[in-house]
């Protein structure tokens, strides 16, 4: 059996300039692992855009119907690491060179949640 991937790219911007950006695999295999590249202009970036880009990572569909999670950032990305541990379940980090490295768990209410239906 191939196991295929679907990959997405997200962007936060600061009027019309991206000021943080993600590079999302989403494996079709029987663990849907996520992995995601977390990355923010150098310099000054308005406060919130990183956890921003977290939050948007992980409301895509396909990551909410995922299991786990595997991310990179710059190490001392403090934000960013911040909103994972807020939003995910057994958060696992630890250093690759300038890079930190989180495995996580995407928890199951993120999966998939049930919009209330409009009334008619």
């Amino acid at each position: 059996m191939v196991e295929q991937s679907g990959h997405r790219h997200v962007e936060i911007s600061d009027g019309e300039h991206t000021v943080a950006a993600a590079d999302v695999t989403i494996s079709s295999g029987p663990d849907r692992t996520v992995r995601a590249s977390l990355r923010a202009e150098s310099g000054h970036i308005p406060p919130g855009s990183r956890a921003s880009l977290v939050d948007a990572v992980l409301e895509l569909p396909e990551v909410q119907e995922s299991t786990r999670l595997e991310a990179a950032f710059p190490l001392g990305d403090s934000e960013s690491l911040h909103r994972l541990q807020e939003r995910c379940e057994d958060v696992r980090t630890h250093p690759a060179g300038v890079s930190a490295l989180v495995e996580a768990d995407i928890p199951s209410g993120t999966r998939r949640r049930q919009r209330p239906s409009k009334p008619t």
